[in-house]
């Protein structure tokens, strides 16, 4: 699970249905990634973190923590 991607995306209020059409792929899509199911692709993650306008390095906004 992407959790520090979904702390982002809470902080600035921006919903995984927003995000998706941003980017231009399904909310199931995103959301499959968002929780790790399958992978983002690089272009996707560079259009996330513009979109999100932070400062976070790729590697720490997609850092991906087990599920407990």
């Amino acid at each position: 699970m992407h959790r520090v991607l979904r702390a982002e995306m809470i902080r600035l209020n921006i919903s995984i249905q927003k995000l998706a059409a941003e980017i231009g792929i399904s909310e199931k899509s995103m959301r499959n990634k968002i929780n790790g199911c399958t992978d983002f692709t690089l272009p996707e993650a560079q259009a996330i973190r513009r979109i999100l306008k932070t400062e976070l390095t790729l590697d720490d906004l997609f850092a991906v923590s087990e599920e407990k």
